[in-house]
């Protein structure tokens, strides 16, 4: 169905679980409401039919003169027969939002909230390590990379509570004087000191590294998203990398959930440097993206790290890494979302999502509801440890000792 009312966003967009989480709530009750045809008919709206929908009309008819209640307005009643039709194609990834949740929609992708600004990482004991971003709230107040979390606003840190739960404890509402005290463990175990930080709005970078301080030749670069800054971010990571003389890389895809398409696709490239990327296929047929050597940043070893939450644009530059040869895959299968969907802003600043493409990786495989097998399965840590990143570090240090760091293209 097409709409003059329609505004198309003119990116393609590889959508990934973590709105995915959120948005197959709206898409379940989408799917219920199909059974109940509501609707009287689309005004404002032009049908690719130009019969239109005269059996809702009908139906409609009928509601309005015997329907013992009353009736849900005309709006969600139109909502629920957009579900419904869109139930039918029978495709979970196409579904439609209401305004609400379009809106909460798009704040998830600008990757901004209220808080310190910084990432958080269980160590081989145990203990949350602090890694601020640059120019946060937390670097500016002096936690430095590898400060050891002790208590959040005088309580000692439970143990037992999982890494999601600590990160709403840093973040909060930003207004005056709102923010959070925190006693941290020194690093370099120099002390420990005690700071209130106050909340900032904090632009989450899609793209982290650092030197590794238990392997000081070995560069971690972790890929949060794919948006429109990600290509240049990573540029950045790995001109200050090399500039550090890394020897090896691992590349962390974790929970990353996917993004932009073309993004993810310069991602790839940024590693691979010749054949093709992927494949994409939709109703007019088939072409390939090709690597482009000018576009590649590095060939120093590389190790991969994916799970079950690695989808999508993730997928995409794993699954070429992979069938490249060009790096090696640990963690676990990833999730398996194979197709490209584009967003349409409607007039009433709903959203509709429409699956209009599928990929496949290099070597031709389908990912959609498959996903990718690591080449080095791990199963994770019950205690939250990371063995992933120590396996890749592992490996990295068998495999590329006295490899020399890569000049940046």
């Amino acid at each position: 169905m097409q709409s003059s009312n329609l505004r198309d966003f003119k990116r393609s967009l590889l959508l990934g679980l973590g709105t995915g989480v959120l948005l197959a709530l709206v898409f379940a009750a989408g799917y219920f409401a199909r059974e109940i045809i509501p609707l009287p008919s689309f005004a404002a709206v032009q049908m690719s039919d130009s019969s239109g929908y005269p059996l809702l009309d009908e139906v409609q008819g009928f509601i309005d003169r015997n329907f013992l209640r009353e009736q849900p307005d005309y709006t969600q009643r139109q909502y629920a027969a957009i579900r419904g039709m869109l139930a039918s194609l029978n495709d979970r990834f196409t579904f439609f939002i209401d305004p609400p949740v379009a809106a909460s929609e798009s704040d998830a992708l600008a990757g901004t909230y209220g808080g310190i600004g910084v990432q958080l990482k269980r160590n081989d004991q145990g203990e949350i390590e602090l890694y601020p971003y640059v120019d946060s709230p937390a670097e500016k107040a002096g936690i430095a990379n590898g400060d050891r979390l002790r208590a959040v606003n005088g309580a000692l840190l439970d143990s037992n509570l999982g890494q999601d739960q600590i990160d709403q404890m840093l973040r909060g509402e930003v207004k005056e004087g709102n923010g959070v005290e925190i006693t941290i463990a020194r690093a370099d175990n120099s002390g420990e000191l005690t700071v209130f930080i106050l909340f900032e709005v904090i632009n989450v970078p899609s793209v982290i590294w650092r030197v590794l301080a238990e392997a000081p030749s070995i560069g971690y670069v972790q890929v949060t998203s794919f948006t429109g800054r990600t290509p240049d971010e990573l540029k950045t990571a790995m001109e200050d990398l090399s500039s550090q003389q890394v020897q090896a890389l691992i590349l962390d895809l974790r929970n990353n959930t996917g993004g932009l398409l073309q993004e993810s696709i310069q991602v790839a490239n940024a590693f691979v440097d010749s054949g093709p990327l992927v494949y994409e296929i939709n109703n007019q047929g088939e072409r390939a993206f090709n690597a482009e050597p000018a576009k590649v940043l590095t060939d120093l070893p590389l190790a991969v790290l994916v799970n079950g939450y690695t989808a999508s644009g993730a997928e995409l530059v794993a699954g070429a890494i992979q069938d490249d040869e060009r790096g090696v895959l640990i963690g676990q299968k990833t999730y398996g979302k194979g197709t490209v969907q584009q967003i349409f802003s409607l007039s009433d600043q709903s959203s509709l999502h429409v699956t209009s493409a599928e990929w496949l990786t290099p070597e031709r495989h389908a990912l959609d509801s498959i996903g990718l097998q690591p080449d080095v399965p791990m199963i994770p840590d019950a205690q939250g440890r990371d063995v992933e990143l120590s396996e890749a570090i592992r490996f990295l240090e068998q495999n590329a000792t006295g490899t020399e760091a890569a000049s940046i293209g």
